[in-house]
């Protein structure tokens, strides 16, 4: 049955690629033996736009990319003139936005071919005006920023068919000269400002600019998860999902769990689930285990151990990514961006109140620690204090996250960076039995809020970070990247009962005890990147160049088995103390990893790029049991290649094919012969399109092949026991629909599909064909909002949202199925200045609905109806 799939995946992608690529030869051939670059397509003058007012708006299908010639500054009587010269000014297209004092516009369908070269810089052209820079962005983007000294500049836009495209920039005090009684909005609001109609140096009549805020809603157009750059997402040969921090914002998630749902095809896979409130996470995606990096590289274990307050946007890279970070599971990889330094003055408080006992408090501080704004902080700190349904439980978050960049130079920054989570939990979430929760139980229904553990368990991990990125541009082609973090995790709890087996009158449940449990880590990761932009011919090359190197040190693993009181699940009798030791276990080790890795981003034209890369790691692991005081180590080496293949016919329609590895470490040594094990590989097929479909909204579709292959599983000769043999497999293949963005003005829509089919396809324990557990075959979510644009009522919004998961296995062995589910999330919303009031309820309809399930004994309830009420203030 595999086979068949991945030739349609290969079909589809020949069928949509070869006739193009055969295109891109004979247009090739028949200009000689010259590559071909810029191919223009007849385009009717009729519908071209000829105004500045039309630029903002219009797209153009063709591949002709405008020179900018010449770029110049001249002064005005409001302050400057920006002029980009070139003869064809009717043909760009401009996209405006603001972030911070910085105006910045990216004039699409152009580069700058200047006579000192690719790159524009004016310092203090006028009064109240910084900078100005123009740069080629991509390879069909010009950016240009003007940056204002007291706030943002007041732009207004001309089209000169004599000179070109001009800005009239005036400063933020001139611009509040001519009109008092408009007020500066806050940098997230649109922003409408309209001068009066006086030509500039051009003689050409003004029109007005919308320019967006510093956020770019629920639509981000670029992220580095793909491939270690900030890329276009549309450029990106693989599919890539980001929730940016609106989203968060909107739906008031509490944790990085509750965050997770917005992902198509996800699910969580760990203990617990959203209700929990903690900051622990672990999910899987197209049927297998995900990982999670932080600010693009790794830190330990808990790599995801950050809280929400702190969260800028989550990226999510599905399918396998070793070549870009090194070994991990093949599902995909969460990249979770952190918050930043500003170069304005911001503060902002937060406050939440809600069922269950919730109260979460949340301060955001930001600015720069001197006049010439080249030394900038952030501060993040939250405290999260819940309950959740189950009986005796309390979850307490501190969190705290302090940023320093320094603007060294022009060319050089560097970022310092900590954060500190104290996570303390009061009888941490066991989960609970299939039979009488998912499936019948003679004695009737367990009542979803009992607790199978003992009530005075407790608790309590801690982490901490530091690191430092430093950045540095050698030219207007060359930059260099390093970056470090040291991750320190200490993990404590003790009288730990856990679920051992159901008796037969299907209510007494069994359990033993851990006492004195510790788990001790550090983690240290240095990566180091040198990208270079250049051509061979009329092909350009993005390259990049890393080595990445960690180590992980188990400090201490510590723990004391003891026997426990059994527990009636329908009339709990807590209090009962625990029984003899049964056994005793403490170990320590260490693991070093090491690798290199190379990638090439391709522009062969316009619109066809290629993307190709290749890494290798090498790594080396020692443990060591205390008690026994015996040591063992391993050793194992990787090669993982990716390559992918970008067309694009029209600019808003990008159709991609890739291929992609990952590799994960053996659990074990060797076989019963002695012979080593290989890595575990990941392989991944995958063909799709991606659509902008307007400037604030786009689609992906992605259809995938995803297999896992040497899978350890026991040796089934009965001489060989305790050993394993490497035959295992298992493969998901699937269709995934994502859209996000705005539809209508104040319309904003984040939602998708998923269908998996996800199996195992070779195994000597589990039947050939059974379903990957926690994998349903359909999923389903959609979250919408709608913000009042004008009138008595503008700021008020109200956003609702739908989630299906369909029902899908419990277990390998496919004994129990946890149920489908439909819950639906409302929000009501008022913003009002700097004041912004909120209530969000969530599963609306309180539907009993189960997360995930670690096997038939832990099964874990979903949400059940929250509502949550917070007011925030920003000064």
């Amino acid at each position: 049955m595999q086979q068949p799939w991945r030739f349609f995946i290969f079909n589809l992608g020949i069928g949509i690629f070869a006739p193009l690529l055969l295109t891109q030869a004979a247009l090739a051939e028949s200009k000689g033996s010259q590559v071909i670059t810029e191919i223009p397509t007849v385009v009717d003058s009729q519908h071209l736009s000829t105004t500045a007012k039309n630029l903002l708006s219009q797209n153009i299908e063709n591949d002709l990319v405008v020179k900018i010639t010449q770029v110049k500054v001249n002064t005005t009587n409001k302050g400057i003139d920006v002029i980009l010269e070139t003869t064809a000014s009717d043909k760009l297209q401009v996209d405006v936005k603001s972030q911070g004092n910085n105006f910045i516009a990216d004039i699409k369908n152009a580069q700058l071919f200047l006579p000192s070269g690719n790159k524009f810089s004016q310092q203090q052209p006028a009064q109240g005006i910084t900078t100005v820079t123009a740069t080629n962005l991509d390879g069909n983007t010009i950016r240009l920023i003007v940056t204002g000294e007291a706030g943002l500049p007041v732009v207004e836009l001309y089209d000169s068919p004599r000179e070109g495209l001009v800005f009239g920039v005036a400063s933020a005090a001139a611009g509040q000269g001519q009109q008092p009684q408009t007020q500066q909005p806050k940098p997230e609001q649109p922003l409408n400002q309209t001068q009066p109609q006086q030509p500039s140096a051009s003689g050409d009549e003004p029109i007005e600019l919308v320019v967006t805020g510093e956020q770019d809603g629920y639509r981000v157009p670029n992220a580095s998860a793909g491939t270690r750059t900030d890329t276009p997402l549309r450029d990106i040969p693989q599919s890539i999902q980001v929730i940016p921090q609106e989203v968060l914002r909107d739906q008031q998630v509490t944790s990085t769990a509750e965050a997770l749902k917005n992902i198509t095809g996800l699910t969580l896979s760990g203990a617990g689930g959203a209700n929990t409130g903690t900051v622990d996470v672990q999910f899987k995606t197209r049927g297998f285990d995900g990982n999670a990096i932080r600010n693009g590289l790794p830190t330990g274990y808990a790599a995801n151990s950050i809280e929400v307050s702190n969260i800028e946007r989550i990226e999510l890279l599905k399918g396998p990514a070793s070549v870009l970070f090194g070994q991990g599971s093949p599902g995909g990889t969460l990249n979770i961006i952190t918050k930043q330094p500003l170069r304005d003055p911001f503060y902002a408080i937060e406050a939440t109140l809600g069922n269950n006992n919730l109260y979460r408090g949340a301060v955001d501080l930001s600015g720069p620690l001197n006049n010439s704004k080249t030394v900038l902080y952030r501060l993040n700190t939250s405290y999260l204090d819940r309950e959740a349904t189950t009986d005796f439980f309390n979850n307490r978050v501190f969190f705290i996250a302090p940023v320093l960049r320094w603007d060294i130079s022009e060319k050089t920054n560097l970022t310092l960076e900590a954060d500190y989570t104290d996570q303390k939990t009061e009888n941490g979430l066991r989960g609970l039995p299939a039979e009488g929760t998912v499936l019948p139980n003679p004695n009737g229904k367990i009542p979803l809020n009992r607790y199978i553990g003992e009530p005075d368990y407790n608790q309590e991990g801690k982490t901490g970070r530091v690191g430092y990125r430093l950045e540095h541009q050698f030219s207007e082609n060359w930059s260099f990247r390093n970056a470090f973090n040291a991750t320190f995790f200490r993990f404590d709890f003790d009288k730990l009962a856990l679920s051992d087996y159901l008796e037969d009158d299907k209510r007494t449940l069994a359990r033993y005890g851990v006492r004195d449990y510790k788990e001790y880590y550090n983690a240290y990761n240095l990566t180091a990147d040198l990208i270079g932009k250049f051509s061979t011919g009329s092909i350009r090359h993005q390259l990049l160049f890393g080595v990445d190197l960690s180590r992980t040190d188990t400090i201490e693993s510590t723990g004391v088995y003891t026997t426990a009181p059994s527990i009636d699940l329908f009339n709990p009798v807590y209090g009962q103390p625990f029984g003899d030791i049964t056994d005793r276990y403490k170990s320590s080790g260490s693991t070093d990893t090491l690798g290199f890795y190379v990638q090439d981003q391709v522009n062969l034209t316009n619109n066809l790029k290629l993307l190709l890369g290749g890494r290798f790691d090498t790594s080396s692991s020692t443990s060591r049991d205390e008690l026994a005081n015996t040591e063992s180590s391993d050793s194992s080496d990787a090669f993982t290649p990716r390559f992918g293949i970008v067309y694009q016919p029209i600019e808003p329609i990008s159709l991609y094919a890739s291929y992609s590895r990952s590799f994960t470490p053996p659990q074990s040594k060797q076989d019963f012969y002695g012979n080593l094990f290989e890595p575990e590989r990941g392989t991944q097929y995958e063909v799709g399109i991606k659509a902008d479909i307007s400037s604030k909204l786009s689609a992906t579709l992605a259809f995938y092949d995803l297999t896992k292959s040497n899978i350890l599983t026991p040796d089934p000769d009965p001489a060989h026991a305790n050993f394993n043999i490497q035959i295992g497999g298992q493969r998901s293949r699937g269709i995934e629909l994502n859209l996000s963005g705005e539809i209508l003005p104040g319309w904003k829509f984040y939602g998708g599909y998923a269908y998996t089919d996800a199996q195992i396809t070779n195994d000597n324990t589990y039947p050939v064909g059974n379903r990957l557990n926690n994998t349903p075959e359909n999923s389903f979510n959609l979250w919408t909002t709608y913000e009042i644009q004008k009138g008595s009522l503008q700021g008020l919004g109200f956003g609702v949202g739908f989630f299906f998961v369909s029902d899908r296995q419990g277990d390998l062995e496919n004994t129990f199925k946890l149920p489908s589910y439909f819950t639906t999330d409302a929000a009501i919303f008022y913003k009002r200045g700097q004041l912004r009031t909120q209530l969000n309820f969530k599963n609306l309809f309180d539907v009993d609905y189960f997360d995930t399930a670690l096997s038939n004994l832990r099964v874990f309830p979903g949400e059940p109806f929250t509502v949550q009420g917070t007011i925030s203030w920003e000064f």
